[in-house]
């Protein structure tokens, strides 16, 4: 069964230990411009809100790549990028709706969450809240993030 990060917003803090453990994970650094799961806090109102790759049904970028660099595998469902096949062309960093793909102008090449690769996600095991977990995909919850996405792509609200 398909596996997805699930996101608590009222337990988090804000505290953006998911950013700097993404960045160890998968940079060797503490480094939040080079997280794959981004954590946005707006002081004003006292929220944080957490974001990072939804690894679509049918994900934009990958049928957005002229390469084949982004492929969806089943049953994990997520969505890896092959460097070897990434040319930089940041087409997928357009045609993602979420802005969850980034280009990597060290690399030339595109990262984006891959659920660490199958392990505990990183930013989910230092989350010292437990508002972010791995999950298995849930049907019903999915159908209706499905729903408001497509309501934000079409600019309007159902009624």
């Amino acid at each position: 069964m398909q596996k997805l990060i699930r996101i608590e917003p009222s337990k988090c803090i804000g505290c953006k230990t998911c950013e700097l453990a993404c960045s160890f994970k998968n940079v060797g650094e503490f480094m939040p411009s080079r997280t794959r799961i981004h954590n946005e806090v707006f002081l004003d109102e006292a929220k944080f809100i957490t974001v990072t790759c939804m690894q679509c049904d049918d994900p934009w970028c990958e049928k957005a790549c002229p390469k084949a660099a982004i492929t969806k595998e089943m049953p994990s469902g997520v969505v890896y990028v092959d460097e070897n096949r990434c040319v930089g062309c940041r087409t997928c960093v357009s045609a993602c709706p979420f802005g969850m793909i980034k280009y990597v102008a060290a690399t030339g090449k595109v990262e984006k969450c891959d659920l660490c690769a199958g392990d505990t996600p990183e930013c989910v095991a230092f989350c010292p809240t437990q508002c972010l977990t791995l999950d298995e995909e849930d049907k019903p919850l999915r159908q209706k993030v499905l729903r408001f996405v497509n309501t934000m792509k079409d600019g309007h609200q159902e009624v």
